[in-house]
């Protein structure tokens, strides 16, 4: 098979493969949602509270572990063990922290 064909054939499966997997993911929300209010249930239980404060952490710790990984870099440890560690490693803890914050207030 060809190069070309087959990195065409790569993307169309991986383009279907996002598509399939979001679709279905509608559909059964959608579903479950009439179901709920053929039942008699709030719509208002249907809204997700927004969490600002868990993804401005997660990119707080996003952040600190690329500086993180590119200190490492310097240092001599390879780049992509560096950055992708730290990167996972101050995530984790940033999630950690926001965890025990919001579990506190409750």
């Amino acid at each position: 098979m060809d190069e070309i064909t087959r990195d065409c054939l790569v993307s169309i499966a991986a383009f279907a493969a996002i598509f399939g997997i979001a679709y279905i993911y509608l559909v059964s929300r959608h579903r479950e949602r009439i179901t709920m209010l053929e039942r008699g249930v709030d719509p208002k239980s249907f809204q997700k509270e927004e969490q600002p404060l868990k993804y401005g952490m997660m990119s707080i710790g996003i952040a600190i572990g690329t500086v993180a990984g590119g200190i490492l870099k310097m240092n001599g440890v390879e780049r992509n063990t560096s950055y992708i560690s730290m990167i996972f490693l101050f995530s984790g803890i940033s999630l950690v922290i926001y965890h025990l914050l919001t579990r506190t207030r409750k």
